[in-house]
């Protein structure tokens, strides 16, 4: 075989490779639809039955259920644009935040951290999401569970805390302890995420499970 030979072999073998697994170049409709509809659910979540906490008026929903069953179901790319979306919207006036409220004003308030965490936790939980299901086959959902509760305590609560800090004027031992009230609710909350999220991805392979390139390993048994 010459050198020009093996070279446009060569090329022709790493097309191959690259061609095995295609990147997510581009979103398509199916993807925009998914983003506009999650972006939906998260604000449909912030308006069910919120029920007040203490005096500073950052109340508890099913807010952050559906930020995480976001990032667990889209993956972070489209996470992120889906939530980010939700807080757009809810900052330019739409009354999509917890209690109808909108506007800028909202990041004077208490819950200023916890609305700037949201698009940051899809993200983070979309991106670990992917991570277990590239390496993991067994036990899924109790890594995915540590990773919506790491992405919750890290980011949701870190930044709800700043926030109280910042906007309320709280030291930060009375910021951490009116935080705590949250967390009983968030664990319950990211059980039924994941749980959703997992049945999700057994439906529906391709919203996330096959797009990340996890091998089928009843597939791969099969070809083998």
């Amino acid at each position: 075989m010459t050198k020009t030979d093996s070279g446009a072999t060569s090329q022709t073998a790493s097309g191959v490779k690259s061609g095995s697994k295609p990147g997510r170049k581009r979103w398509n409709a199916t993807d925009l639809g998914l983003i506009a509809v999650f972006a939906a659910l998260v604000a449909g979540s912030a308006l069910i039955a919120a029920i007040p906490v203490g005096g500073l008026g950052v109340p508890i929903t099913l807010q952050t259920l559906a930020v995480m069953l976001t990032g667990l179901a889209l993956g972070p790319g489209r996470a992120f644009a889906a939530v980010g979306l939700y807080t757009l919207l809810g900052l330019a006036g739409l009354p999509i935040f917890s209690g109808g409220r909108s506007g800028l004003g909202i990041l004077a308030g208490p819950s200023a951290g916890y609305i700037i965490a949201f698009p940051l936790a899809a993200l983070t939980v979309g991106w670990l999401t992917t991570i277990v299901l590239r390496r993991s086959l067994k036990y899924r959902g109790l890594f995915l569970f540590a990773a919506a509760m790491a992405t919750s305590i890290v980011l949701v609560h870190g930044l709800g805390v700043l926030g109280m800090m910042v906007n309320a004027k709280l030291d930060l031992s009375k910021a951490f302890l009116l935080d705590l009230a949250y967390y009983p609710g968030d664990i319950i909350k990211n059980i039924l995420a994941v749980s959703i999220a997992l049945a999700l991805h057994k439906a529906f392979p391709d919203l996330l499970i096959r797009r990340a390139g996890v091998r089928n390993s009843g597939a791969g048994q099969a070809a083998n």
